[in-house]
C-alpha cells in the first residue's frame, strides 16, 4: 500500500499505530486506494473499537 499512495512504508507503520497524522494529501491518496471517504478512515475524534461497533461491547 505505501508503494501504491506514495508513502514511506514506515510512515504507514506510524499512521496505523496512531502515532502520525498523514497530511491531507497523504490522507485523501490512502482513502481512494481502499475507495472510501476519506472520513471512513480518518477523524478528529477518536473511532469506536470495531468489536463494540459488532458485539455492542460484549466480548
Amino acid at each position: 500500500m505505501a508503494e501504491a499512495v506514495g508513502a514511506h512504508h514506515q510512515t504507514i507503520g506510524y499512521i496505523e499505530r496512531g502515532q502520525y497524522n498523514p497530511s491531507l494529501d497523504l490522507a485523501l491518496r490512502v482513502a481512494k486506494y481502499f475507495a472510501l471517504p476519506v472520513e471512513a478512515l480518518f477523524s478528529l475524534e477518536p473511532f469506536q473499537p470495531l468489536t463494540e461497533e459488532v458485539y455492542g461491547g460484549k466480548q
